[in-house]
């Protein structure tokens, strides 16, 4: 007959079982890295889907170990994201918009952070002889000819500017049968310019990262109107007390310092900047 294991061999045994799955549960523990700490910055399209970010945020992470997770809206949908408190940071085009967020007291300061500017983009014919370097005129000839133009639609910066572009030219004008708004980024509203042939304002860095450019060409640049200012906030935790404003701050600090700037004057495609620093200015 079989001797039945004595109450102190079973102790002993469960003890060494527990021990030995502790062991494994430390080593497993100290084998796996610990997850990197992160913020939420609500950002634009133009940004995004410039790559400025794939090659800008990896260097803030080596810097300081935190990882941005990135919403690319519109700037007005970036910025209600920080009124809400549904990012920690800001990184955003549109001055008006970003002093008033900062006025109202659901940014902590703005702060400038870099520039490039506006083009208008339309088929390399120029139908409407809208090619030039004033964006008024050029927008007349597209109005009066009933071309086609391509509006974002979005509330994002670029739309604002589009806005304050067509209000230049009298309260009520026209802009012609051909006028759509996509609601849509800047990537959408370049591809479909390109597969209709139409006339449509963008940021200079998309469309140097832009690759279905179809017969498209910059038709306006160089106007004084078309400079476009980036500016980057911290979301107020006294309005929303579960932001991470401390993290959210040293990519602030480390955007606007020297090693940052560095970055951003560095990034560029067929050497060609697509975005110049100016922190401070």
């Amino acid at each position: 007959m079989k001797k039945p294991q004595s109450k102190h061999f079973a102790t002993s045994t469960t003890r060494r079982w527990a021990l030995l799955a502790l062991a494994c549960s430390a080593a497993i523990g100290a084998a796996a890295p610990a997850a990197a700490q992160s913020i939420v910055m609500a950002s634009t399209t133009s940004t995004e889907q410039s790559g400025l970010f794939t090659y800008l945020l990896p260097e803030f992470k080596k810097a300081s170990g935190l990882d941005v997770k990135v919403v690319a809206v519109g700037t007005g949908q970036a910025i209600d994201m920080g009124r809400r408190g549904d990012a920690d940071v800001l990184f955003v085009h549109d001055q008006v918009a970003e002093e008033k967020v900062v006025a109202e007291g659901f940014a902590v300061k703005r702060f400038p952070v870099m520039y490039n500017d506006f083009v208008l983009i339309g088929p390399a014919a120029d139908p409407v002889k809208a090619r030039g370097q004033n964006i008024a005129d050029a927008l007349k000839k597209v109005a009066a000819g009933n071309a086609g133009f391509i509006s974002r639609g979005d509330k994002s910066g670029t739309h604002a500017a589009e806005l304050r572009f067509w209000k230049g030219l009298g309260e009520g004008f026209s802009k012609g049968s051909g006028y759509k708004e996509c609601g849509c980024g800047m990537g959408p509203a370049l591809n479909m310019a390109a597969s209709t042939g139409a006339y449509v304002l963008a940021d200079r860095a998309t469309w140097l990262n832009f690759k279905n450019r179809a017969d498209l060409s910059i038709l306006v640049e160089g106007d004084k109107a078309l400079f476009n200012q980036y500016g980057v906030m911290v979301v107020n935790p006294a309005k929303h007390p579960h932001v991470k404003a401390a993290d959210a701050q040293k990519f602030v600090d480390w955007v606007i310092s020297p090693a940052g700037q560095t970055v951003i004057a560095n990034y560029k495609i067929e050497g060609q900047s697509l975005f110049f620093p100016n922190a401070g200015k």
